[in-house]
């Protein structure tokens, strides 16, 4: 019986497989092809796809190559090919497509960036769904979380059918508990302790900020980059044949702790015995040895090896050799471990700038960017130049971005083309803030602003704050360029009401209108001397309750005063950042006088000079110093109170209350001085949080300052400097400058006021 029905069966087989075969037993000329089975997908898709065509004939033995290309598009789960006639029939059987990616249980990673992972191996909502992606969805998840140091995690994945041939793919994860590292170990090491080594990791054991920094979270690519930095670190000493022998890394059962082995050989270290030059130099040798940060019996080190080879390469490239290549080509002595270093120099030939071309600036007009060029057509090309130039540009603030690219010219050895593209910035600013800063109290400010004004590069604005203590309107114009050397020139308008008893010093009023010319200087790239003349009418005024110091100085010069200004100053800024600066400095020396013939005489004269300096990649120390000077001649009995300087506060001498520190009239009111010192040391750090490091700077202090009035016969005492330190913070945050300190003072004195925190928020600080 069992025979009968396996007989039946492979008959019934035998004439299932004749059927198809049956169509292309006897090839023909195929005159129409016909699609059956389609539902999402268009029949014009399964005619890109086939091999054949109409009018084509077709051979027996091609069925199979036919079926095979359309199985390769991973649209079909069945395709089968019949023949009615002349007419060739494809029917198919479409794969599902997916509607929906369901993901449940992340914690740790979000699903955007989940769902994006499984973009990147074909699983996304409205592609065909495979089977057989199954195992490639765990395997990507698993490994994304891998890279989270998740070792534990487990998946799940369900498919749903639904109706009108579609999918839903439901993912559940139970990550389980992160796996952190818990030891670290380098073997082999004699002549560096293992602490020194593996301060050249990011990698670490679990932390006091490993909650934040996730450097005990185990990755391969994080242990890689630490494994080339500790090569990096022997290479830099001299250990020429340092090797690392193996690695080893390990994970408890539980998937909890992880524990690595590096294993290492030192081998000896090597010094330098010669440094030579060869090849094609082109200018004198004297000009590459001060490049060459060598000498003849120290230890060798590869970084200041690559780094003379970049200082000569530059040279060469600023000299128009585009195209120069530096070689260093080591020559080894293992029996007197030491090591002969030849620069092999290959300038290659001298190239000219054909053409310096710009891109998007849709707004801004051509001679505004090319002004602040300084590579120019028909020179030779100088890499620094068009660094310098790409630098001026981004100062500019009008762009986004500023991408400078060089191509060399089709069938030309010796040219190249500058290529600069920009993307360009809104002209129009429009500014309206609310802030509150603790000497001035709510301040409300708006500020309208055209930098560039009709894509010319002039700038015009327009400004009013409102506080307590402070009524300002201002409108100014600048045209940058106003001579084709950079020679500015602007116009400022401006009046300003201060109540100085709002701000917790005298007790006096002034109305302030300024009218004024500006004009800039450009010395070198750095620096700039500035030039103003302002006409200044003052109206002084008495509260309530004035002290005889200010009625002494209404009864000696009036109340009323118009004063011609003139002030010069000199700036120079090399700093990174304006606002979060790792290196450079700022140095500003300004003065300032009323002419002969104003109601007020007098003259004050300041200098500042910040500098930073970075302390390995994280840490920065800024070193400030401000020195400030003013007084009188003519019939001025003495220097306004209103230009006086002033000591205490965030910006001078923190933990100390604005305005506070020096003399103070009979009132016991702050009045400032005609002599100022102010001397600040910082160390700043970036914040724990990745994601806050452009945004977040902390900071560890010392400040030490007072003001003095030399006019009331006073001497400047170093000894009544006052002295605070503590921490601050500054954020750059998304509705403004927010500036925080905790200052605690050193050698307060009777009568100071201390202020522990003091913060100012929507205005620079």
């Amino acid at each position: 019986m069992n025979l009968i029905i396996k007989s039946i069966q492979h008959l019934l087989l035998l004439c299932v497989l004749a059927l198809p075969l049956s169509v292309a037993a006897e090839s023909f000329v195929i005159k129409d092809i016909r699609v059956e089975g389609l539902q999402r997908i268009s029949a014009g898709t399964v005619f890109n796809y086939l091999p054949v065509g109409i009018g084509q004939e077709i051979e027996a033995e091609e069925t199979g190559f036919i079926i095979r290309a359309l199985f390769k598009t991973g649209f079909f789960k069945d395709v089968r090919l019949e023949r009615e006639r002349d007419v060739l029939i494809v029917s198919v059987r479409e794969r599902p497509a997916i509607a929906k990616i369901e993901i449940e249980g992340n914690k740790s990673m979000e699903t955007e960036q989940l769902l994006l992972a499984l973009k990147d191996i074909g699983l996304a909502e409205g592609r065909v769904f495979n089977s057989s992606i199954l195992d490639k969805i765990e395997q990507e998840l698993s490994r994304q979380y891998f890279n989270q140091g998740k070792y534990g995690v487990k998946l799940d994945s369900t498919v749903i059918p639904l109706e009108r041939n579609r999918a839903a793919v439901n993912i559940d994860i139970s990550e389980g508990q992160t796996a952190r590292i818990k030891k670290i170990n380098i073997i082999g090491n004699t002549s560096f302790e293992e602490d020194e080594l593996l301060d050249q990791f990011s990698l670490s054991t679990t932390g006091f900020l490993s909650t934040f920094t996730k450097d005990d979270q185990y990755s391969k690519q994080a242990l890689s980059g630490d494994l080339e930095k500790l090569r990096s670190f022997y290479l830099d000493r001299g250990y020429i044949n340092f090797k690392i022998t193996s690695t080893q890394v390990s994970i408890t059962p539980d998937k909890k702790d992880i524990y690595v082995r590096v294993n290492i050989a030192e081998g000896d270290v090597y010094t330098i015995s010669d440094i030579n030059l060869a090849g094609d130099l082109i200018v004198k040798k004297e000009k590459y040895f001060p490049l060459i940060h060598l000498i003849r019996g120290e230890i060798f080190s590869r970084k200041e090896i690559v780094g003379s080879a970049e200082r000569v390469n530059k040279l060469l490239s600023d000299n128009g050799y585009a195209f120069a290549n530096v070689n260093s080509i080591p020559e080894i002595d293992e029996e007197k471990k030491q090591v002969k270093i030849t620069y092999f120099v290959d300038p290659g030939k001298r190239v000219y700038v054909r053409r310096i071309t710009m891109r998007g600036n849709t707004s801004t007009r051509d001679e505004v960017l090319r002004r602040e060029m300084r590579q120019f057509e028909a020179a030779w090309f100088s890499g620094d130049r068009v660094r310098l130039s790409r630098e001026r540009l981004k100062r500019l603030g009008y762009f986004d971005e500023v991408n400078m690219k060089t191509s060399a010219v089709p069938g030309s050895t010796d040219q190249v083309d500058v290529n600069i593209s920009v993307v360009e910035k809104p002209m129009g600013n429009l500014v309206a803030g609310l802030g509150f800063s603790q000497s001035s109290g709510i301040i409300f400010s708006t500020k309208i602003s055209q930098r560039n004004f009709l894509g010319t590069g002039k700038r015009i604005s327009f400004a009013f704050d409102n506080s307590d203590s402070n009524t300002h309107y201002q409108l100014g114009y600048t045209n940058p360029y106003y001579t084709v050397d950079g020679i500015s020139r602007g116009f400022n308008l401006s009046y300003k009401s201060t109540d100085f008893d709002e701000v917790d010093t005298a007790n006096y009023i002034t109305d302030t209108a300024i009218m004024g010319v500006n004009f800039g200087f450009p010395v070198t790239e750095t620096d700039r001397v500035n030039l103003t003349l302002d006409l200044v009418s003052t109206d002084f005024k008495l509260s309530d309750t004035p002290s005889s110091e200010i009625t002494q100085f209404q009864t000696d010069n009036g109340d009323t005063f118009l004063d011609f200004k003139i002030g010069t100053s000199w700036v120079r800024d090399s700093r990174d950042s304006a606002l979060m600066p790792t290196k450079g400095g700022f140095q500003r020396f300004s003065a300032r006088a009323t002419l002969p013939g104003s109601d007020l005489t007098y003259y004050k004269i300041a200098y500042k000079h910040k500098h930073y300096f970075p302390l390995g990649k994280k840490l920065t120390m800024a070193l400030n110093g401000d020195v400030a000077y003013g007084d009188v001649y003519g019939d001025t009995s003495h220097l306004p109170y209103w230009e006086n300087f002033f000591g205490g506060g965030i910006k001078t001498v923190r933990g100390y209350k604005d305005f506070s520190l020096g003399p103070r009239d009979d009132n016991n009111d702050p009045l400032g001085g005609n002599v100022k010192v102010v001397a600040n040391a910082e160390v700043f750090f970036p914040a724990p949080f990745k994601l806050m490091e452009r945004t977040i700077r902390l900071g560890l202090f010392v400040d030490a300052g007072n003001v003095y009035d030399t006019g009331g016969g006073t001497d400047i005492d170093l000894g009544e400097l006052r002295y605070s330190s503590g921490a601050s913070v500054f954020w750059l945050s998304p509705v403004g400058a927010l500036g925080m300190s905790l200052g605690f003072p050193l050698n307060k004195k009777s009568g100071d006021e201390t202020e522990t925190f003091q913060f100012t928020f929507g205005t620079a600080f």
